[in-house]
């Protein structure tokens, strides 16, 4: 008898090992076919972020993608794996998304049909259960593609209008005339354009990109996560506003020669930290309504 529920046991042990090594087999092989099919979008997308500045926020979303896994590995591990064929169909759409991006050349494309293909392995093999836990990290990805041109063209310019009129409101404040001609500032002995890289559009995406990992850690509550995204969008503007009047105004006090000089290139680093103390103080309004919510709540009686 007891030789017998050893055979079993090691009959399931070898069933199960079999099952394991199939498995591996399996991923193994599509892991090799993917990155044969998207090894041009993905290393295209590698260059530009190390060369794109708008872009260089590129690597911290997979890693942040990745950690999310990895810190919820226990919940997601327990799940029961119940493979759908509807991945199947996700699968095809994002290689039919592929082709359009190759052939059309529009890299947003391309590289958005990778995150739909994972989407689609992850419901083929594992199931909706599975893809609902993985939901916001995969969402998270589409933060590494930078903006296709035909959207960036229709915001830069609008932004860049915004941008302009702020600083010129700004530079009138601190004594500077100033003559506004659309997105050009016309000063006493200069005239500065408020170009893309001044608009905010260049670190609209970095910011946001933070500014959902800040919420991420610092707050439980989705309404405040989505405050805290949708924020980063008037503070790049306000920000990059702040760094045309600071280049104004020391080309009207001091020498226009050193506004676009050094002052200009360092003032990009500085202007995306006063970015970050922005969305700190979005933070630090929020507490202190909760907090003034919380005194005006009636106290219960004993």
């Amino acid at each position: 008898m007891a030789e017998h529920q050893e055979g079993l046991l090691n009959s399931r042990v070898t069933k199960a090992s079999h099952e394991a090594l199939r498995l591996w087999w399996q991923v193994g092989m599509l892991a090799a076919a993917t990155a044969f099919l998207y090894y041009p979008v993905l290393a295209r997308l590698a260059w530009d972020w190390w060369n794109d500045p708008e872009a260089s926020h590129g690597p911290l979303v997979p890693a942040f993608s990745l950690y999310l896994l990895w810190r919820t590995r226990q919940k997601w591990s327990c799940l029961p794996r119940k493979p759908s064929w509807f991945g199947l169909a996700v699968i095809v759409g994002a290689l039919a998304l592929l082709m359009t991006g190759v052939l059309g050349v529009e890299f947003f494309l391309s590289r958005s049909s990778f995150v739909f293909l994972l989407a689609g392995l992850t419901i083929s093999f594992l199931g909706w259960a599975h893809f609902r836990a993985f939901l916001f990290p995969w969402a998270f990805l589409f933060l590494m593609i930078p903006i296709p041109a035909i959207v960036f063209n229709q915001i830069a310019f609008p932004l860049q209008l915004v941008a302009s009129k702020f600083a010129g409101a700004m530079l009138e404040l601190v004594g500077v005339p100033v003559l506004r001609e659309g997105n050009i500032i016309q000063l006493s002995n200069t005239s500065l354009e408020v170009a893309e890289a001044c608009s905010g559009i260049r670190s609209l995406l970095s910011l946001i990109t933070l500014a959902v990992i800040y919420g991420y850690f610092l707050e439980t509550r989705i309404h405040r996560r989505v405050i805290f995204a949708v924020a980063a969008v008037p503070i790049a503007v306000v920000a990059n506003g702040l760094r045309v009047v600071g280049t104004g105004a020391l080309a009207h006090f001091w020498n226009p020669e050193k506004a676009e000089g050094f002052f200009h290139t360092f003032s990009g680093w500085l202007i995306f930290v006063i970015a970050m103390l922005m969305l700190f103080s979005v933070d630090s309004l929020l507490r202190w309504i909760d907090q003034l919510r919380g005194r005006r709540l009636p106290q219960p009686t004993g």
